[in-house]
């Protein structure tokens, strides 16, 4: 008499203690990469280098330098834009390799994290 599989294809106890292994080692390897993610830093420049930032994993702004040069009075906008094209542009590197980094761990679970 055939038995009755109640975990649908994952079979029996030691089929589902491997099982319960492996996600316990993905979830520690994705917060080691969500510790490392967090802590890394990611630097970005505008107007050919004349706005400098520097941005956290955390999505945090950590410094911004600015040349003197740039700095007109007369033109406020335009240090403006540089200083947002600086800040988006280190932010955008950041979370491409927040996504490449998750990905490798949950591949076909993209946008989760």
């Amino acid at each position: 008499m055939a038995r009755n599989n109640h975990f649908g294809g994952f079979g029996g106890g030691a089929n589902m203690q491997q099982l319960m292994r492996q996600a316990q080692k993905l979830q520690q390897q994705m917060t080691e990469a969500q510790e490392n993610l967090d802590a890394a830093e990611y630097e970005a420049a505008s107007g050919g280098g004349m706005v400098k930032v520097k941005v956290s994993g955390k999505r945090e702004l950590k410094e911004i330098t600015i040349d003197p040069q740039v700095v007109d009075p007369e033109d406020i906008e335009m240090l403006q834009d540089l200083i947002m094209a600086a800040v988006n542009e280190a932010l955008r590197k950041g979370e491409e390799t927040r996504e490449a980094t998750m990905g490798k761990l949950t591949p076909g679970m993209g946008g989760m994290f």
